[in-house]
């Protein structure tokens, strides 16, 4: 038998020779003594910087400066050694060219908001000497300073209501105040830092308070360096919509309502109801967090952007017209720049919730406002080299606007549906000479105008019916001739909006819907399929983005400037469909198939009647019902 030379047969037993050196306790503490003096060497304070970059100058000799870099990334230096090293590096700040790099790096990164005054001041005035002398260091300078504004994942106690604590806010202090005198220094340093703070965002599934410092610090940001507002007001458009695409409506309710089910419960053990709860129990039920965690992310940023928003309409100090028309004109400037933002980053969007609401809370804060809004969207609509589809948001976004806005005048209203209604008019007269034809594709914005008309005028027939002057107003739009046009734009309305407009057009005999809309339901009655669906109708893809705002903390700024819909007495009271026809059986099936939060004009009771998620399966359901209402047949009966 043939062994390996590491290996012996002794007694009948094999035994391997270690590959381990073997130490004796003598040998084991000098090399514990010879790491020990190799990463803490002599005196680096006082010239172990200086001898570092002395050797690399005279020697080309980097072993010296490695060791002091290792020095600072493994040692925490107390304050005056911290002062020393910095001025030292302060001292040749021309010489650290960018072979001298890692060293630069590792002095940048030290920790240094905390510190004593001195300290900071000796930190401030190294960085700013070396990336005034060094652009090269630029980038690296900017990010470091940008990633301080990101919370640590521990630091949620120093971050109380999206609000920083006085030591917190002291450092994020000092820390704008050496990116400022960056800024004013190095002009190059802008772009450096629009993008640093674009890749810095933090992910939207981080916790609440490291999303909502960044956003804090953002805003900070502005309030010294005003000409960052363009660019930082969109980055945080488009970052809000990440979460609120990332927070749907149902979502939220089917959360919400299951806490609410809950607080139910306990509630009627107790024989009492939610809506009875005192001024301490709606409190404590509005400071709860969102049971949605990023929705709960997304109400806090928007808190943060409401309050930022009021520091941009400043009430006059004194009760002067120039003072006041001053700070109208510097309202109407920050809005301007709102409105090219919402036009690049919102507009294009479809089915967002709630980060509209952002220039909707703006608009309410003067009365010049929300004219400039509408009238920055009525220029779209009505601007034939737009898309169709950005044309067809637009009018979303008006006609949502007029109908929920407390603060929008009735004059403002009145003005903008009679020119929707001029220009629909125009539009039947100007196609009926070209005999066009009435596809929806192919007069996608005129049917959303004329939805619109319908839906405003639906949703404010209070304020729209108050008086004879205002009905001798609808008539004066002659929406008869817009409903019996031969484009039929009832047919491809939502149903919920050409029923609750029928309602209000009969009850003050502006126009008869109700025989288009049954001869429309005939129509769509071809075909019955065996999953009980029938077959696809024309139907206009809209939403009315300022639908019922779900944020809890950032609502309550929403509700006193916002509009629930409330049907007139007349329309309540005249509302009578034959339960029969087939109008009335659309009615009568949308309402047993609709859950929570579904359509509003169906009942008049709860709002809100329009809800995209649900939108094409109540449409669905609709359509079969229609069927099994009108003919009486099984679901699986073919025509």
């Amino acid at each position: 038998m043939a062994f390996n030379s590491s290996m012996s047969v002794i007694s009948g037993k094999t035994s391997l020779s270690s590959i381990l050196k073997s130490y004796s306790t003598s040998e084991r503490e000098k090399a514990k003594a010879a790491v020990i003096n190799k990463v803490r060497f002599e005196m680096p304070k006082q010239k172990g910087l200086l001898e570092a970059v002395k050797a690399v100058e005279e020697r080309q000799n980097f072993q010296p400066m490695s060791e002091f870099v290792g020095y600072l990334s493994e040692n925490t230096l107390d304050d005056n050694e911290f002062i020393i090293i910095l001025n030292d590096a302060r001292s040749i700040a021309n010489q650290l060219s960018p072979k001298f790099t890692t060293l630069v790096e590792a002095l940048l990164s030290q920790t240094w908001a905390y510190r004593s005054p001195e300290a900071r001041k000796a930190y401030i005035r190294f960085c700013l000497d070396i990336l005034v002398a060094h652009n090269k260091y630029l980038s690296f300078g900017i990010n470091h300073l940008i990633a301080l504004w990101i919370p640590h994942e521990n630091d949620i106690s120093l971050w109380q209501n999206g609000t920083p604590t006085a030591e917190l806010e002291d450092a994020l202090q000092a820390i704008h105040h050496l990116l400022d005198c960056i800024l004013n220094a190095i002009p190059m340093a802008f772009d450096a830092t629009l993008d640093a703070i674009e890749h810095s965002f933090p992910y939207y599934k981080k916790s609440t308070h490291i999303v909502v410092g960044y956003v804090h610090n953002m805003l900070q940001l502005l309030e010294y360096k005003p000409i960052f507002e363009e660019n930082i007001m969109q980055l945080l458009m488009q970052n809000l919509i990440i979460l609120d695409v990332h927070a749907p409506r149902t979502a939220i309710e089917e959360l919400e309502s299951d806490d609410e089910d809950d607080d139910d419960e306990d509630e009627n053990k107790e024989e009492l109801e939610m809506f009875e709860m005192d001024d301490c129990k709606k409190k404590a039920y509005l400071d709860k967090p969102m049971n949605h965690p990023i929705a709960h992310t997304l109400d806090i940023c928007m808190v943060k952007l409401f309050n930022f928003l009021d520091s941009k309409n400043p009430q006059p100090l004194q009760n002067s017209d120039a003072e006041s028309q001053q700070k109208t004109l510097e309202s109407l400037k920050f809005l301007r720049m709102l409105i090219k933002a919402f036009d690049n980053v919102i507009l294009p969007i479809h089915n967002t919730h709630h980060a509209q609401f952002i220039v909707f809370y703006f608009c309410s804060l003067k009365q010049c406002l929300s004219e400039t809004f509408l009238a920055s969207l009525w220029d779209k609509i009505k601007n034939p080299n737009c898309s169709a589809v950005i044309r067809q948001a637009a009018v979303g976004y008006m006609a949502s606007f007029l109908a929920r806005s407390k603060f929008v005048s009735i004059i403002t209203l009145k003005y903008y549906l009679k020119e929707l209604c001029a220009w629909a008019h125009k539009y039947i007269r100007d196609c009926d000479q070209y005999r066009s034809n009435g596809s929806l594709k192919a007069n996608l914005v005129f049917f959303t105008v004329c939805q619109a008309i319908f839906y405003v005028i639906a949703f404010r027939s209070r304020d729209l019916t108050v008086d004879k002057r205002s009905l001798l107003f609808l008539q004066s739009l002659h929406l008869s001739a817009l409903v019996t046009c031969n484009f039929n734009p009832l047919r491809v309305c939502l149903p919920a909006v050409a029923t609750a407009f029928a309602g209000v057009t009969r009850a003050y005999q502006l126009a008869y819907c109700h025989a288009i809309l049954e001869r429309n339901a005939r129509r769509k009655l071809a075909t019955v399929y065996a999953n009980e669906t029938a077959t696809p109708e024309e139907t206009l893809d809209t939403f009315f983005p300022f639908d019922p705002y779900l944020l809890k903390v950032s609502g309550q700024r929403i509700t006193p400037i916002y509009l629930v819909y409330q049907a007139s007495e007349v329309e309540n009271m005249n509302d009578t469909v034959d339960p029969i026809s087939p109008s009335s059986n659309v009615n009568s099936a949308t309402t047993s198939s609709r859950k929570r939060g579904d359509s509003e004009m169906m009942d008049h009771d709860i709002d809100d009647f329009i809800l995209t998620d649900k939108r094409q399966r109540l449409a669905s359901v609709t359509r079969s019902q229609e069927n099994q209402f009108t003919y009486g047949l099984s679901p699986g009966f073919h025509i």
